[in-house]
Order: structure tokens, then sequence, then C-alpha cells
């Protein structure tokens, strides 16, 4: 991978020649001017190659962000290439498709993401950085009038949120310099600007007698009776609270004992299968008398055609005197995740339960969906078998993975 050091120190030689940096990428060394970034694929067969602008202007980061970009193009089976040339040789583009907003709000409609993460990118636009620069055509946009808008948003303490701005803002600048609208990204100059937010860890409690403690006075809870199913099968399920109050009933399959949450609800977008321990089953099975004729597992107090609310769970976690240091919805997955561990299960199959998934990994349905699941299925069950341990005040021998 090329560094700043390594680039200023390539020497010139009679003809040009190229130095590569990774996936294709390279920087080309002419015997005089500029180094040139260039990208070299291969699309249905041919050989080809995209250039990225000029070194110093465009940083290695920003040329490895556009190599990445193309790269998402292929693979949609787009030429990046032939896109760009499209996008010159039209000439019917008006002013108001060159602005920023016009261009974030294209980039949003042709992501391939979950709609929880479509409607948060939706959202830090619409929000914080649109009423600024949406009128501004994309081109003329600079450093410094990104950098004061995104100070706004640092001023309001919302240091995550900035930063993600900054994220998204740069995604959509590349996908402008893709489609021949602008040549520069000014985000990458933006690194070190901002203040770094303090690092979010969700509160849990992972001491195997505390955790007893937490279920028992879940048993015990008075509240609403879908509240009390949600509570109850959080630590059996462990997914994520979004995807756990969106539960519909369309994706479990109780013979089977098995719940698919389709990829549109998942934060990789891709689809996940939870193995249902028979606790969970019987659990589901009850609640099935309450809300079956619905179409959420978890229907909302107001009106059965929404989920339950985002806060739900933790509000009710908090009437059950546990403070917002001490537990949270999300926590249940942190709760699995540390002693399933500690008890010597198949770590890659742990990660896959609680569908981490590595960027570059490929998406596929099914397959992604069913790795290690063998493995996953016997997990679920000894883990539903430990928390019953638990519950009990039992002193539990921790379990081992079958093997």
């Amino acid at each position: 991978m090329l560094t700043d050091v390594k680039l200023r120190t390539l020497t010139r030689r009679e003809s040009l020649y190229r130095v590569a940096d990774g996936g294709g990428l390279a920087i080309e060394v002419p015997p005089a001017g500029a180094l040139r970034w260039r990208f070299r694929y291969r699309f249905n067969g041919k050989a080809k190659m995209l250039s990225f602008g000029t070194y110093p202007d465009v940083k290695a980061s920003e040329a490895r962000n556009l190599r990445d970009d193309a790269r998402r193009f292929l693979r949609q089976g787009i030429d990046p290439s032939a896109q760009r040339q499209e996008k010159k040789r039209t000439p019917a583009i008006v002013p108001d498709a060159q602005t920023f907003g016009a261009i974030a709000r294209e980039w949003i409609a042709r992501q391939e993401v979950a709609d929880v993460t479509a409607n948060k990118n939706r959202w830090i636009m619409e929000t914080f950085l649109l009423p600024d620069l949406g009128n501004r055509p994309i081109r003329e946009i600079t450093s410094r009038e990104l950098l004061i808008t995104l100070r706004k948003i640092e001023r309001t303490g919302k240091l995550e949120t900035a930063k993600r701005a900054r994220v998204k803002a740069g995604q959509v600048f590349r996908h402008a310099i893709l489609e021949g609208l602008c040549e520069n990204d000014p985000t990458p100059s933006l690194r070190g600007a901002l203040k770094s937010p303090r690092p979010k860890h969700h509160a849990s409690i992972t001491d195997p007698a505390r955790v007893g403690e937490l279920l028992r006075a879940i048993d015990g809870f008075s509240g609403q009776q879908v509240t009390l199913y949600a509570l109850k099968l959080a630590p059996l399920v462990f997914v994520r609270p979004g995807e756990l109050r969106h539960a519909e009933w369309s994706e479990i399959d109780l013979d089977r004992a098995m719940w698919r949450i389709p990829a549109a609800r998942m934060k990789m977008n891709s689809a996940h299968l939870v193995p249902l321990s028979k606790q969970a089953v019987a659990l589901l099975r009850e609640l099935f008398e309450i809300t079956g004729e619905g179409r959420h597992v978890f229907p909302g107090m107001l009106s059965s055609s929404r989920p339950m609310s985002e806060n739900t769970v933790n509000a009710a976690l908090r009437r059950l005197g546990y403070s917002n240091e001490e537990m949270t919805g999300h926590g249940f997955r942190s709760m699995a995740a540390t002693l399933l561990n500690e008890q010597g299960w198949n770590a890659d199959a742990i990660e896959r339960q609680l569908s981490h998934a590595e960027s570059n990994k490929v998406r596929e349905a099914y397959t992604h969906a069913a790795q290690y699941l063998d493995e996953r299925v016997r997990m679920m069950q000894a883990w539903a078998n430990y928390l019953d341990g638990l519950r009990s005040g039992a002193v539990v021998v921790p379990f081992r993975r079958a093997g």
C-alpha cells in the first residue's frame, strides 16, 4: 500500500511506469508532470482503465475510496468507465441535478442497504447536511465549507453524528465523481478536524449470579403482557432490539424452530437465521395466542399495525429497577457473547449468531445466514438450558460445546 512518503519519493524514469497500490489501483509515474491515479479492471472479459485524478490533489486514501466505489459498481454489473462517459455525452443535465442535494438523494436511492440504514442516511442528509449544502453545486463545495457545516453539528454535542455526516458526505462526493459531476472529494482533508466521540458501550450484566437475578426479575414483571414476552425472549435469541421488536409471524416457523429474518431488516443487509430453543418456541406459542392474528409478533400498544416502541424493553428494564448504566435491551447480546465465549463455544459460530459479518464478505442471502448452523442450533438450546439453571438459582457448571 502506497504511503505519502513513498509517493513523494518516487523517482522519474525515461519512460512511464506504474506502482501498484492494491485492488487494481496504481499510481502512474510519467517522465515529467503530475503523478496520475489509475484503476485497472476487467469488464465483460476486456481490460479497462479509469482515471482518478492526479497526486497530490487526490490523496491515496481518496483514490482508494474511489476504487472501492468503482468495484461496487462492477459487482452490480455496471461498467464505471462507460457510465462516466455516458454522463459526459449527455448534455441535458439541468443545473439542479448537479447540486449536492440532488446527488445525495440519488445516492440514497441507489444504496442496497437495510431499511433502517437507508432511513438513517436520509435523516443525516435531510437534518444536518442539506439545509446548508443542498442547493450548492457539488463541484463548488470546498473542504472549509463542509467543515463549517459539520462543526455546527459538533457544537450541539452530537459528535458521533458529525463523524457519520462527514462519512456520508464523502460517499456522496465519490458517487458524484464516478458520475462525472465533480472532480474531487473534500472529506479526506477533514480527518482529525472534528472531535472524536467517546466509545459507546451498551450496559450489560454478565456475572452469572446477577444474570439469574435479572431473569427472575423479568419473570415477576407486572406490566403489559406483550412486553413481558419481549423481555423473556430477548436473552434467548439475543438479536438487536430493532430486529426483535420488528419481528413478524410470517418469519417464524415454530414447527421447525427457526426464525428467518429477511435481509431488508438486518444491519448488515444479509438474511439471518435464529435457531429457536424449546423454551423460545414455547414462549412464542403462548404469545401466538395473543398476537398471532396480526402481522407483528410484538405489536404496539396504540396500534396493532405497528410494532412496539423502540423504548419499550429499556423502559421495562428501568421499571424492574435496572438503570441505563446496568442493563439495556442491547445488553442481552453482550451477555450472550461474553458467557458463550467463556464457555468454550466456537467464536465464529457465536459471531455468526450475533449476525456480525466482515464488510468484504459476499452477501449471499441463505448461504451466509446458514454458516455454522448445526452448531448454532446446539448452542442456542444449550444456552437456553443454561439460563434456566441460572434462573432457578442453582450453581451452574459452565457447559462446553458439543463436539
